[in-house]
Order: C-alpha cells, then structure tokens, then sequence
C-alpha cells in the first residue's frame, strides 16, 4: 500500500505544531479541522433547545442528530443503539447502575488485571454493592496480554459479565474480541468491551467483533471530548433507567442523563468526513475501511522505526510485542529503561519538543503483573497516529540516544 500523503494529512490538523513531535497521543489525539469547524459553527449558529418547532431549533436538532448517524457508520452500529456521554469512564458508570439489577448475591462478575479502571472500578464498586463476586483475569506473562486459557479459568456457570479491553493501553496489545466474545456468549454471560486504544488504529465494527457492549472515546479518534458507547439493541430494553423517571422506555436516552453536549455531538461528523475523504485522496472509495487499512500500513511503519532502536539496546526492557505487526499490536509502544526514572525520561523528552509521558496510564493493577514495582513511575509511554511522521520518531530517538547513553 501507498505511503500517506502526510502534508495533506497533516494539513487537516491545524492543531499540530511543526515544533512539537506529538506523540502523547493515547492520551487524545489532536482533533481535525472538520470538527473543530463544526462545533464552532454550532455554537456560533444553532445554540438553542433542541425538539422546538421553529427553524433554529429544527436546524440544530438536525445537526445533532447527524452527530449520532456519523457515529453509528463510525462503529458499524445504528443510532438507536449508541450513547454519548462526557467520557468512557461516565458511560461505564452510568451502564454499571444499570445492569446492577441484573446482578446479585452468588454471581460472578470478571474483570482484567490489564484494563484501564474504567472498564475495572465501576464494574467492581458494582458487584461489591450487589453482593456479587469479581474474578480477576490475569495478564499472560509471556505475552503481556489477555489470552484464552486465563478467561477459561475465571468463567463458571456464575458468570454473568466479563469485562476486558480489546487493545491494551498500557502495552498496545491487540486481541482477538470476536473469539473471546463468543466463548463469554457460551458460557451465558455478557461482554463489555474497551476500546478506547484501539478505534484510533483500525475499523470498528460492532456487529463483527460480537460484544454486548463496547466503548470508545471520540477525542482520541480526532474528535471532541466525548466516550461513545455502544448497547445491543436487545439489551437496552432491559436494563434499568437511568434519566429522568418520564423517560424510561426511551432505549438509549435512558443512559445519557442530561442527554449530550450538543455542540460537541455536532462535530462528530467531522471524524467520518476526514476519514472517508482520507481513503479517497489515496485512490481509495472513499471508505472508512479503506482510511483504517491505510492508516495502518503508516503507523507499522512508525512502530518498527522506534521498536527496532529499542531492541538493540539492552538497558531497555519493552512491553508487549516486540514487532510492529499490524495484526498483533497498535503503535502504542511502552518501555522501562534500566538505572532511570519513567518521569525523568518523560521530562527530558518534553524539554526537548518531544511529547511522550509516564506513569500507570490509569491501568494501576497492570503495573505489578508488569513487573513493574514503582506503579506511579510506571513506564514510558510513546503513542502514535497516523499524522505522525518518521522524522517525529527519529527526535525521539535522539532523546533516547542521550538517556542511554548517561
């Protein structure tokens, strides 16, 4: 495939600085003009009350509402079945008050020792209100993953949800969602998926992956500050209503109390019109298939050129994959370097125009099975996206150079 046309790309970012090599960028990506231009024209043109019948209002309900079809093609899922919310945290938490009823003494509730707390904390204040009992699915050694036969050793007839991220963001490790899905469906229980680390570098697709639920945060898709999340449809209508009591029935709207930031809602389109407008500009059909597969091809690229300067030194101890498969991992490379502090790296990186960070990336329970003592050090973290260019890697290798050799 093609190299990208990084100067068209990088055009469409107007928040990227020529003097910052970003690559800070699971923690949020920049987000593109569209949607930046999008949220200022809402607020500029259509702030009002959403439903009133008067042009105004018609018009930015309309535009919101656009907001949701974009992020239906943006999951493979229909409108009906998406939440927008302030974050994957709060969507998490407003879901775990949900599904609580569903839960109760006797039963199991499984989370990971890998997980971001989002997908941790709200499941596990949950289960210990409800009575029930949280099983932890522990972090492969070898692999620095989430492997089958840890999941087959925490599943019982019990189980009635299993909770687990599909990339990992602390280590970039890839899984294989539609396998682990299906053996939970088996064994009768519900899937909640986190896919935050991992909707920046491929296609989502819902449907596919077979997850009763899964969520992503928008603002690290090149979008605005929203977690998006992701209900079967069947399973909407029985969970509990979390808004106001006149509006329980109303699928969805009854997990995002106080609805959604409407100006942030009629930017999402942005995201999808990059994305299409992407694959179209490399020759491609325009599709969001098309713009992941391309995106992909780039960020391997970028991966090896940093994973291959790690390798060869022997002070430093990588986590997860050491190659930069596509298949296997997202270009979220993170690393200990021995005889120096994660924040002492970070810092040096920053003084120099490179944005990296450290730390435990709020997978705080993953740091020990890690291997990592100091969890509040943590460990380096260099996060790539497909606006990143060679170069940026080469100057932070250049600040590594002057780690290593200290």
């Amino acid at each position: 495939m093609d190299e990208l046309d990084l100067v068209w790309v990088r055009a469409r970012f107007s928040g990227l600085e020529p003097s910052l090599a970003f690559l800070e960028n699971a923690g949020g990506s920049v987000p593109v003009d569209g949607v930046v231009e999008r949220a200022r024209r809402y607020l500029a043109e259509d702030m009002v009350q959403l439903g009133a019948p008067y042009p105004r209002s018609e018009r930015a309900t309309a535009r919101v509402h656009a907001g949701f079809d974009a992020a239906a093609r943006l999951m493979g899922a229909t409108p009906a079945e998406l939440v927008l919310g302030g974050s994957t945290t709060a969507n998490l938490y407003v879901l775990s008050h949900a599904l609580a009823p569903r839960v109760g003494p006797g039963d199991e509730v499984v989370v990971t020792t890998l997980d971001h707390e989002s997908n941790r904390g709200a499941w596990i204040r949950m289960a210990q209100a409800r009575g029930a009992t949280v099983r932890e699915w522990t972090i492969d050694p070898a692999t620095h993953s989430l492997e089958r036969p840890g999941l087959d050793a925490v599943l019982s007839e019990r189980t009635r949800l299993v909770c687990f991220t599909h990339c990992a963001n602390v280590v970039g490790s890839l899984h294989d969602v539609p396998a682990l899905t299906a053996r939970i469906r088996e064994a009768g229980a519900l899937s909640v998926v986190d896919g935050v680390a991992f909707a920046p570098h491929r296609r989502v697709d819902v449907r596919a992956l077979g997850a009763d639920v899964y969520v992503l945060s928008l603002y690290k898709v090149y979008g605005p500050h929203l977690g998006l999340m992701y209900v079967r449809e069947a399973l909407l209508g029985a969970l509990a209503n979390q808004n106001h009591d006149f509006l329980a029935g109303a699928g969805a709207y009854t997990l995002m109390p106080g609805y959604v930031s409407h100006e942030l809602a009629a930017s999402v389109p942005g995201v999808v019109e990059y994305l299409e407008a992407l694959d179209a500009h490399h020759g491609g059909d325009g599709t969001l298939d098309g713009a992941f597969a391309r995106i992909a091809a780039h960020e391997e690229r970028l991966a090896e050129r940093l994973l291959a300067y790690l390798r060869a030194h022997p002070r430093v101890r990588l986590l997860g994959s050491a190659q930069a498969d596509r298949a296997r991992r997202a270009p979220t490379i993170t690393f200990t370097v021995r005889g120096a502090r994660a924040d002492a790296i970070a810092r040096e990186a920053g003084s120099r125009g490179v944005a990296i960070r450290a730390g435990h990336f709020y997978a705080a329970r993953a740091m020990p099975e890690l291997g990592i003592e100091d969890a509040d050090d943590g460990v380096v973290r260099a996060s790539m996206v497909h606006y990143n260019t060679l170069e940026e890697i080469d100057r932070l290798i250049a600040v590594l150079d002057r780690v290593l050799a200290a």
